[in-house]
């Protein structure tokens, strides 16, 4: 039996970013722990998604066949081949990037129903954002788990680096988020448990 995959989506699309390096800390923190959890990175940035212009309504589509464009029909088979996501998300003003809204609401039915986990980061862990981003998954009857994972950058220098897309050293200083990896893997144990009673 083929193990179910759980999509890792990196919300932000910015350039220069941190997103992608903070996806696969998170990707690679969590492998660490659980070597077979099949982890597959979804990067908003690749799929550049153009604000929604779908002529339909999403929760009325219930097949990829419906959507008009090839990109859409695309993006609805992989979110459709997934048992589960971690959405893993920066905080811009209190609140979620539009790339990750606008990818979500491309979709309904292939997100209805699977478990989803929420990685925040920001100046100060990005909970707000995390916040928000839950109440729409509850919208769209996804399974939210918690505890939603909150990464805070510890330094104002952290932040400049984070800001300007360098590199953070998070994969080499154990040091760094260990509080946020002891969560990760406390909120991966429940989508873990969700994902394989759904499947």
């Amino acid at each position: 039996m083929l193990t179910p995959t759980i999509g890792i989506v990196v919300c932000s699309q910015r350039v220069p970013r941190s997103g992608l390096q903070i996806t696969n800390f998170v990707l690679n923190t969590i492998q660490k722990a659980y070597p077979t959890a099949n982890l597959r990175l979804i990067d908003l940035a690749t799929w550049n998604l153009p604000m929604y212009n779908e002529p339909g309504i999403p929760s009325f589509i219930t097949s990829s066949d419906g959507y008009t464009h090839e990109l859409t029909r695309r993006w609805s088979e992989e979110i459709a081949s997934h048992a589960g996501f971690i959405f893993v998300t920066p905080q811009y003003n209190w609140g979620y990037p539009a790339s990750i809204k606008n990818a979500i609401d491309y979709l309904f039915h292939e997100w209805t129903g699977k478990p989803a986990m929420i990685v925040s980061y920001g100046g100060h862990g990005g909970g707000k954002a995390a916040q928000q981003l839950h109440q729409v998954l509850q919208g769209l009857r996804m399974q939210p788990v918690e505890p939603l994972v909150a990464l805070a950058f510890p330094t104002k220098e952290f932040t400049g680096r984070a800001t300007r897309g360098e590199d953070l050293g998070v994969m080499q200083d154990e040091s760094i988020w260990k509080d946020g990896r002891e969560q990760m893997l406390t909120a991966f144990q429940v989508l873990a448990q969700l994902v394989a009673k759904s499947t």
